[in-house]
């Protein structure tokens, strides 16, 4: 069986002495119940991956040997999914998903007919969960990258975005029944930007706003997919589409 994976934001040297503490100590020493002599897998979020052997246990923290250490790069396709919130029920397991299949970014957004809404305390509430999430999901599926979750985006916002990117020669599209194109047929780039709707989907004004700043219409197949899977299902086809899903998972 894989060693399980812990989060450590800074990874020592080999041969160092790590101290796994906090949440992730409790974790690793309380539920895990992981003994001297067993070994986990500590990774920094950021592609760092580092092989550890428990030395010793206390209440709610391990010391850990750093074994061997290497650096995971990211994948040369990167795709960041723009998300509409879904409502409260489906919300993270939106997020869970989209980082079991690899995303590299997560912006939540407010679009027209999203039924959740956050506003004020419960925006910042809702995007420290979602970065829970991810983090807890990016350990779940031992990714060596935890993908990075923006702030709470506007229409305008997105629609900036989407600029933006399409003019440093990535590409935007845009999940949509309506479109007369698959997923399969877009032309890709290094920077793909994947833009999924709420349940009610887009309204027109949103589609034409999208449609002008440079976004491109895609449809996933012959079925509607539920905006909380829809990014997974379209993250497992662009895994296949490039190289993205060549590489293995640490272990």
């Amino acid at each position: 069986m894989a060693p399980p994976v812990f989060h450590l934001d800074d990874l020592p040297p080999v041969g160092a002495t790590a101290v796994l503490d906090g949440a992730e100590g409790r974790h690793a020493a309380t539920v895990r119940r992981l003994r001297t002599g067993e070994r986990l897998m500590l990774t920094d979020g950021r592609g760092g991956v580092a092989e550890a052997v428990v030395t010793a246990v206390g209440k709610d923290r391990l010391e850990l040997e750093v074994g061997a250490r290497r650096d995971v790069p990211p994948p040369a396709t990167r795709v960041t999914v723009v998300q509409a919130l879904p409502k409260s029920e489906r919300s993270e397991l939106a997020v869970e998903l989209a980082t079991e299949a690899g995303v590299d970014e997560l912006v939540p957004w407010s679009a027209a007919r999203c039924v959740a809404r956050w506003t004020g305390p419960r925006a910042d509430k809702g995007v420290a969960r979602w970065r829970a999430v991810a983090r807890e999901a990016a350990k779940q599926s031992r990714r060596a990258h935890v993908p990075v979750v923006h702030e709470l985006a506007t229409t305008a916002a997105l629609l900036a975005l989407v600029e933006a990117r399409v003019r440093a020669g990535g590409v935007a599209l845009l999940l949509h029944e309506s479109a007369t194109v698959g997923l399969r047929q877009a032309a890709l780039a290094p920077e793909v930007l994947l833009v999924v709707g709420p349940e009610g989907g887009l309204d027109d004004a949103e589609l034409a706003a999208l449609t002008v700043a440079g976004a491109r219409a895609v449809h996933l197949g012959p079925t509607v997919l539920r905006t909380s899977t829809a990014a997974a299902v379209a993250l497992g086809a662009l895994g296949a589409l490039t190289e993205r899903w060549d590489t293995a998972p640490p272990t």
